[in-house]
């Protein structure tokens, strides 16, 4: 409570009740364009219209750690009207936000995405090029029947289904200002490769697209590469792959000719028999690393590469800050029916982009990076400014509100060190047995 009454404390420095100045963040017509794409339409008065249903899905990815309808009586989700003391009934929250649907929380993310990830800011830049990453991560649901036979989950050592189903995300982030351009969810046997090909439209000429090695595809890669002017990738090798070296750049800077899958090559029969690509490695705690990259050499050094991989980092920061400053580390997502699931899952990330934008719009007052921003401070100061808000004026519309999210994150910088670099490891599994670490091992 005392961090709480510190960030409140920041308000006296800024002017909450200006809304000038952030009706340009969420324009009322995008709320009015997502809100005509819900399931169905009603004309008579309900005590929760979609317009407040959409500010409730909002705060229930602030509110991670309180039921949904106290989240409604915090934010004072209420039809204009009504008193605000007038309690709504438990089932009337689920009926509207089924009403609701996802398409409009989707459609609403996607246009913060386009609009706001493809901003520039100063030193957001490398050597000329916008940097993004691309990853995946996975979420858990409620275990019902209807969302383990939609979404699947995976097996264990022992052939049997994991406790909980599973669904996959699979994101394009601006690595420099942590915005979600783009992403896909589907249910958890899908894989990450096809769902990241519906990002290759969204990443802009001059640019360079960060990738874990999961994302290793011929076909991927080279399509980047080949759908725009200056679109370079850059992902570590893969194992055991073959190359051919074709010419030698220095010490461990090379570029090599690798031959594409026939199975590729059936799938996309576009794809030539053999494609190059240039080999950096570099020294790692631990060992050598390799990546390779579309990078010409005449352009980037392969110090500036190396370098620069270290970013990709960023997006599974990005994760975190999802998963445990906004979810409270309460990996499950609350909902139990399909439609609500995706609903609340697009309610994350459109949340997590409207709090990345608050930071970047602080950051760039203070002449600083809206990397430098700490997430966590500023979604817990959000948090207690929607309370506020909501106690100011109750009946104030989601296109208003969300022109009133100003967070006073002045004082909020992160101070950026190195990053030790440390090999992945595999964990021990758990065992009921107790284990005796101090014991001489068996010869």
């Amino acid at each position: 409570m005392a961090f709480q009454q510190d960030l409140l404390d920041l308000s006296d420095l800024f002017n909450f009740s200006d809304l000038s100045t952030f009706t340009h963040n969420i324009p009322v017509e995008w709320v009015e364009s997502a809100l005509r794409l819900t399931h169905s339409a009603s004309i008579r008065r309900r005590r929760l219209p979609a317009d407040q249903v959409l500010w409730l899905v909002l705060g229930m990815a602030v509110f991670r750690d309180e039921p949904v309808h106290e989240v409604a009586r915090r934010l004072n989700i209420c039809a204009q009207g009504l008193a605000s003391q007038e309690l709504l009934a438990r089932s009337g929250i689920t009926e509207a936000r089924k009403r609701l649907g996802a398409d409009p929380v989707q459609w609403l993310f996607r246009q913060t995405g386009q609009c706001w990830g493809h901003e520039r800011y100063p030193g957001d830049q490398w050597q000329g090029l916008q940097v993004f990453a691309v990853d995946g991560a996975l979420f858990r649901t409620q275990d019902t029947a209807e969302l383990r036979e939609h979404f699947g989950s995976g097996n264990t050592s022992t052939q049997r289904q994991t406790p909980f189903p599973m669904l996959r995300l699979v994101a394009l982030m601006n690595v420099r200002s942590h915005t979600v351009v783009d992403a896909q969810i589907s249910p958890y046997r899908r894989g990450e490769i096809p769902l990241a090909t519906s990002f290759l439209s969204q990443l802009p000429d001059r640019s360079i697209t960060l990738f874990d090695k999961g994302f290793w595809s011929a076909d991927l890669l080279l399509t980047l590469a080949t759908q725009g002017e200056s679109r370079h990738w850059l992902i570590p090798e893969r194992k055991n792959i073959k190359r051919e070296t074709l010419a030698v750049y220095g010490k461990n800077d090379a570029l090599v000719r690798m031959q594409v899958s026939p199975q590729a090559r059936k799938k996309n029969p576009a794809l030539p028999e053999y494609w190059d690509a240039r080999q950096v490695s570099y020294q790692v705690k631990g060992g050598m690393k390799t990546v390779l990259t579309s990078l010409p050499v005449e352009q980037y050094s392969a110090s500036d590469i190396a370098k620069l991989y270290q970013e990709r980092w960023e997006i599974e920061l990005g994760f975190r800050d999802i998963k445990s400053s906004m979810q409270q580390n309460a990996v499950t997502l609350r909902s139990k029916k399909v439609e609500l699931v995706y609903q609340e899952l697009w309610g994350l990330l459109l949340t997590y982009n409207i709090i990345r934008r608050e930071a970047a719009l602080a950051a760039i007052a203070f002449e600083r990076s809206p990397s430098q921003i700490r997430f966590k401070p500023v979604c817990q100061y959000i948090a207690v400014q929607l309370i506020v808000m909501a106690g100011s004026n109750p009946l104030s519309g989601t296109g208003r509100r969300l022109s009133e999210l100003r967070a006073g994150v002045g004082s909020l910088f992160l101070e950026r060190r190195s990053r030790p670099t440390t090999p992945r490891t595999v964990k021990i599994s758990k065992t009921r047995y107790p284990v005796d670490r101090n014991a001489a091992p068996l010869k």
